[in-house]
């Protein structure tokens, strides 16, 4: 007979990354939730994820930061050999239930090390592959064989968009298709009407504000951004906020002192409380080559901020074109300032795009309802638990008309 899961809170280690990307924030927003609903949640990462220096504290949430070994005669990087060492040791102290890898190089490569260091565990590995470790790091020749076997190993597959499930059934040789549970906002904290950054301090002179979000990765295309902005400021007084870091940003400086427009331009860095900013931008931008779900995109949307984005992958199955925002193909500055242009212009065009976009993110990417599907998850893999009562997941094929 199956465990009645509502009594029995469950022990789930989960393994992410800590810097600015969507996988090590989605990954620290489910820890945060599962421990807020009874579960012991250990995480465990080379560095505190950003998300979780913002948590409340709780008496059943764990950080174990990676200890990094050091020795003289092994001057080759050992933290691949660090992280097996330390799942295989929390699985053993803590009788992990579930560990949760979050992207498939290094982590579920290292937790299915750890488990066949303990062949008789009874822990159950959930490998979640979140964009790049599919399409570009875990299909390179170097990892190509081990995230394979990785992949072999977990007890179930999931991934944060249908495409991507796509692109996993592409690369990989998998035994059943990816189970796709979507990425989820918590709308309380992401909504409209915040209001603790002055509008004032970066559009002095009323101008309208055009947002971008990500970890300026070559992926992001963060110089479409700046070339899309450039040809808005010559219809529309505007400025570009870009929220973030990496080796993207000093090309996208460049290009727009080229362009004579950095006075206009503010590269914010690294931020952590970014409610802030939606909610003061009138729109978000985001020129991606792909989007394995397109995290940016959904907060903007819970904050009822209007989205030009691309087509053609995740970032489909989140933004409904000319409903709560734009879709234009890739590489297509025109496209994409036409549509900036267009919300920054048509007033009520970007009432309706706002409410459209909350509604859809409270309706089908809520917290409560995502989490939900991971747990019934953890349930089914532990005790094979159907119940009735838990909801079923949300298909792509609704998302996408409705």
């Amino acid at each position: 007979m199956a465990k009645d899961t509502k009594q029995h809170a469950l022990s789930i280690g989960i393994v992410c990354f800590g810097s600015y990307g969507g996988s090590g924030v989605i990954a620290t927003e489910l820890g945060k939730a599962l421990a807020r609903n009874g579960h012991r949640v250990h995480f465990l990462s080379y560095q505190l994820p950003f998300r979780l220096q913002q948590s409340e504290f709780l008496e059943n949430l764990f950080y174990h930061e990676l200890e990094q070994f050091h020795y003289d005669a092994l001057s080759a990087p050992m933290l691949g050999l660090e992280l097996v060492a330390h799942i295989t040791r929390m699985m053993k102290e803590e009788g992990m239930d579930i560990i949760h890898a979050h992207y498939i190089v290094p982590h579920a490569i290292s937790a299915a090390f750890a488990k066949s260091v303990l062949p008789s565990s009874r822990t159950k590995l959930v490998t979640t592959m979140h964009g790049t470790d599919v399409t570009l790091v875990g299909k390179t020749k170097v990892f190509y064989e081990l995230a394979q076997w990785a992949l072999d190993q977990s007890d179930c597959t999931t991934a944060v968009s249908q495409w991507l499930a796509d692109q996993g059934e592409k690369n990989f040789s998998l035994n059943e298709r990816p189970r796709v549970i979507y990425n989820f906002v918590d709308c309380s904290r992401f909504r409209p009407g915040i209001r603790r950054i002055p509008r004032e301090c970066f559009a002095p002179q009323g101008e309208k504000i055009l947002l971008h979000v990500s970890n300026f990765r070559p992926v992001k295309r963060i110089r479409d951004v700046v070339a899309a902005f450039n040809k808005v400021r010559k219809e529309v007084h505007a400025r570009l906020i870009l929220v973030g870091d990496g080796p993207e940003r000093p090309r996208a400086e460049r290009l727009a002192a080229r362009l004579g427009i950095s006075d206009c331009i503010t590269f914010l860095g690294k931020y952590p409380n970014i409610e802030d900013f939606y909610s003061i931008a009138d729109a978000l931008i985001l020129a991606s080559e792909y989007e394995s779900f397109g995290m940016a995109a959904l907060e903007a949307m819970a904050c009822g901020v209007p989205v030009v984005g691309t087509q053609g992958s995740g970032l489909s199955e989140v933004v409904v074109h000319e409903k709560t925002g734009f879709l234009c193909p890739v590489g297509d500055i025109e496209c994409l300032a036409r549509s900036i242009i267009t919300i920054f212009t048509d007033k009520e065009l970007a009432r309706k795009m706002g409410l459209a976009g909350r509604s859809r993110a409270q309706r089908l990417f809520n917290e409560r309802e995502i989490v939900r599907q991971y747990t019934r998850l953890y349930y089914e893999l532990l005790y094979g638990y159907t119940g009735d009562d838990i909801l079923p997941e949300t298909s792509a094929d609704n998302l996408a008309l409705d």
